[in-house]
């Protein structure tokens, strides 16, 4: 995964007279993407790009419903496009193939207006017949999507006058952020004919694809854009192991790596044809433990972990400072509205017994972990052993495959390690993974209380209202859910100085999924 589970920063919200002011702004500016202008230099064309990327395996499909690792959330960027795009250093929503949008006075209606003369690769013309298709495709239960639990407020999707026409059950003003989601790549007809196809809009065509070994693309020469494909072909390989990236790296074999490991920064800085590239965002590493599954149903059992894992060591040791402590809710300060004031949890071994005594529970129990959860998720799990054994717990940790962890282990196992990079807002970080609803709710979280709240909070235009749910909802995940969340981690790749053009896009790890797309080679 890194399920890529994808953060985007969250949108710029205020009262909803203002935010309406704000909407007609968009409409307004309809036509503005990133551009070239933001680049310090001009970016140059040509050349063969090569990415190290951790996060592939054998069991990766080409639908991008299933979208559920890094590589797959790169290979997505490259051939396909969404609806919206967030900005990188607001987390706003931007257009895409959506060129404007206008929502009703409650929020419940929204009008997007779809760019024309837009080509699939296959030389079609991208419709709104086709985007209709791609998100009622996702929303349908049998896909298996992992948007399905962002698009469950969604009660119809039509054309209306040659527009995309969407209506709500409620009010939500964070709607186009929703469709900058990875997984709503729009294809012909949806997909529904083929969503294995890999056809898009997206700047490069795909020309090869190995499960878990290598992807390569070709420039996409009638791309509608211009402001990205620079080279003349990318390739992936799938590098999952990280001393084999490193040396890929070193040695000139590749020009990008992904998800470099804290202990080897110091290394690599001393490479003189290697910069590293560290970007704040909200992805963190973590532990879950399905509420829904003996012992773990036990909140007290749950408790007791939570104050028997030692963050600052797992901050200090595993992440090399390159991070910030969590507090066992999935939001930081990078989120808009994030809520304030909530007491930092910390290692207590004395805690930890006296809730382990109380759920009653005595034995060991198997916390199945890999380095393909996160850099250092092997060690982490071992420091939570031994934080746990001076308040009597016993935990047995049990290293897994890297190649199908994400199939095999997450979200499949009650007790595992995980990652998860954020999502665009509050909103869609809980609907992603927290409402009972929700595919990847992964730690079996499972309330109609806080489905509740989530909903409210939603439909809630006023933004002091709107933070106070959010507190609520924090804290509910917190004391009651199954999320042991030790750190938000910064994100950090490498390069080659031979490539330019990287953007640090809060949104999520390697520059948002963007980075084949945003950077070009100076030689």
């Amino acid at each position: 995964m890194t399920k890529f589970h994808f953060d985007i920063g969250a949108m710029n919200r205020r009262e909803f007279m203002g935010r309406t002011a704000a909407v007609g702004l968009v409409a307004a500016t309809a036509g503005t993407l990133i551009g070239t202008s933001a680049y310090a230099q001009t970016p140059k064309t040509g050349g063969h790009l090569k990415l190290g990327l951790k996060g592939g395996a054998s069991t990766d499909s080409l639908d991008p419903a299933s979208y559920s690792g890094a590589v797959l959330f790169v290979m997505g960027r490259c051939w396909g496009d969404t609806l919206v795009e967030s900005d990188p250093k607001t987390g706003g929503a931007l257009p895409a193939l959506a060129e404007s949008w206008q929502p009703s006075a409650d929020a419940k209606q929204w009008t997007f207006k779809i760019r024309k003369e837009v080509k699939f690769h296959n030389g079609a013309p991208m419709t709104v017949a086709d985007v209709i298709a791609t998100l009622k495709r996702h929303a349908d239960a049998a896909s298996k999507s992992g948007a399905l639990g962002l698009l469950g407020s969604i009660q119809t999707i039509e054309e209306k006058a040659g527009d995309l026409f969407i209506t709500l059950k409620e009010g939500n003003a964070d709607m186009p952020l929703i469709l900058s989601d990875y997984h709503l790549v729009i294809q012909p007809n949806g997909g529904m004919d083929n969503p294995l196809e890999a056809v898009g809009t997206g700047p490069y065509k795909l020309t090869n694809f190995q499960a878990g070994v290598r992807t390569t693309f070709e420039k996409n020469k009638e791309d509608w854009r211009s402001d990205r494909g620079f080279v003349d072909s990318v390739e992936i390989i799938v590098m999952n192991d990280n001393t084999a990236r490193v040396a890929a790296l070193s040695s000139g074999q590749v020009h990008y790596i992904n998800s470099v490991d804290p202990k080897t920064v110091a290394l690599l800085k001393r490479a003189p044809t290697v910069e590293i590239l560290r970007t704040s965002g909200k992805g963190f590493y973590s532990f879950l433990m399905h509420c829904d599954t003996a012992p773990f149903d036990n909140n007290d059992l749950r408790m007791s972990l939570k104050y028997a894992i030692d963050r600052q060591a797992i901050l200090d040791k595993v992440v090399g400072g390159y991070g910030t402590l969590g507090n066992d809710y999935p939001v930081n300060e990078n989120y808009s509205l994030a809520p304030e004031g909530i007491e930092q949890r910390a290692y207590d071994p004395d805690k930890a017994a006296f809730h382990y005594k109380k759920s009653g529970f005595d034995g060991a129990l198997v916390l199945r972990t890999s380095d393909a959860a996160f850099p250092g998720a092997v060690d982490a799990a071992v420091l939570f052993q031994e934080s746990a054994k001076k308040a009597g717990i016993k935990i047995d940790v049990k290293r897994e495959p890297e190649d199908g962890y994400w199939t095999n282990v997450w979200n499949v196992q009650p007790f595992s390690a995980t990652y998860w990079g954020g999502r665009p807002t509050q909103d869609l970080r809980y609907s992603t993974s927290y409402l009972s609803s929700a595919d990847w709710n992964d730690t079996r979280f499972k309330r109609p209380d806080f489905d509740k709240l989530l909903f409210q909070a939603r439909s809630e235009l006023d933004e002091a209202k709107r933070k106070a749910l959010y507190a609520q909802m924090a804290v509910m995940v917190r004391d009651e859910g199954g999320l042991i969340l030790p750190v938000f981690n910064d994100y950090l790749n490498a390069s080659t100085k031979a490539v330019n053009g990287y953007i640090h896009d809060i949104g999520n790890d390697t520059s948002n999924g963007y980075v084949a797309s945003r950077v070009w080679l100076d030689s």
